[in-house]
């Protein structure tokens, strides 16, 4: 874990999205940074394709750690 430094401006927005969003600042500054990793890795995508692409990998992560933790039960 690091620290960034970050104008006061784009912390405004990050406090003021985040609780519109619900989550912490630091996992609003984490998606925030996801989404444009994708988005200059992948420029042909649209927002709502690397929203897809992110609740993808989520559920991979997930399915992957169900199954380690019903491996480790049997």
């Amino acid at each position: 874990m690091g620290i960034v430094k970050i104008s006061e401006q784009m912390h405004e927005q990050l406090r003021i999205t985040s609780s519109a969003m619900s989550r912490s600042i630091n996992a609003q500054a984490e998606h925030w940074l996801r989404v444009g990793q994708l988005a200059e890795r992948h420029p042909q995508l649209v927002y709502s394709d690397i929203c897809q692409l992110l609740i993808e990998a989520e559920q991979q992560a997930s399915t992957a750690d169900a199954n380690t933790m019903l491996r480790a039960r049997a």
